[in-house]
């Protein structure tokens, strides 16, 4: 570990301490070995979104400060913390992005286009099966099918052994919007993926894959 005297000298360094660093930690390597300071990482973000005059503003770095200043002291998994808070704030801009872009032109909620797309996948499918893909409730899909059936694009007709159930299936109209309109979503889905290289691509959706199989099995 580097001498404190050196320490002392790196601005970086009197930087992280005043943001509530051990004194032992360095900065270039977090979390440290010794779990001293596994705050840093976001102690150093909070220290530089400070000098640059973003504290206090909802921009990641305050909220990554923000936390850092709850959660000192406490037995915390950092990096388990950032990365699930990441695939979640992910999951929300990606939604948002796609919702203002792609959707917006065709008046089509984010719930609407899931429902859509799991009836284009699957074909005529029951309801209960729809709200469990698109991961709603029966009462939201009963709203949101209704939505999408007064504009023509999906069918409801009465299961043929069981009048209880209800079985959905895309209209013309709707099977043409899904054929359209999906390699515009997709090119979406590539554009806001196109900071990566390729096989980054495909390593990020298998390791998201482990987390949703691990998610879902408790």
């Amino acid at each position: 570990m580097a001498s404190r005297a050196g320490r002392a000298r790196n601005p970086a360094t009197r930087q992280g301490r005043a943001a509530g660093l051990a004194e032992d930690c360095e900065p270039d390597r977090c979390p440290c070995d010794d779990q001293d300071c596994s705050l840093s990482r976001y102690a150093r973000v909070a220290a530089a979104a400070a000098a640059s005059g973003t504290h206090g503003e909802r921009t990641l770095e305050a909220t990554e400060q923000a936390v850092a200043e709850r959660l000192a002291g406490l037995p915390i998994d950092m990096n388990a913390m950032a990365a699930v808070s990441n695939i979640y704030r992910a999951a929300n801009e990606v939604r948002n992005h796609l919702e203002r872009t792609v959707l917006a032109p065709h008046d089509l909620t984010w719930t609407g286009w899931v429902v859509l797309w799991v009836v284009w996948i699957w074909g005529e499918i029951e309801t209960r099966h729809v709200a469990a893909e698109a991961g709603i409730s029966k009462g939201t899909l009963t709203g949101v099918a209704g939505t999408l059936m007064s504009r023509g694009l999906i069918e409801r007709r009465v299961h043929p052994q069981d009048a209880r159930r209800v079985l959905l299936s895309l209209s013309p109209a709707g099977a043409e919007l899904m054929q359209g309109l999906f390699p515009q979503f997709n090119g979406e889905e590539s554009r806001v993926t196109s900071q990566l290289a390729g096989p980054d691509v495909l390593h990020l959706a298998r390791l998201l894959r482990v987390v949703i199989k691990e998610a879902a099995a408790t």
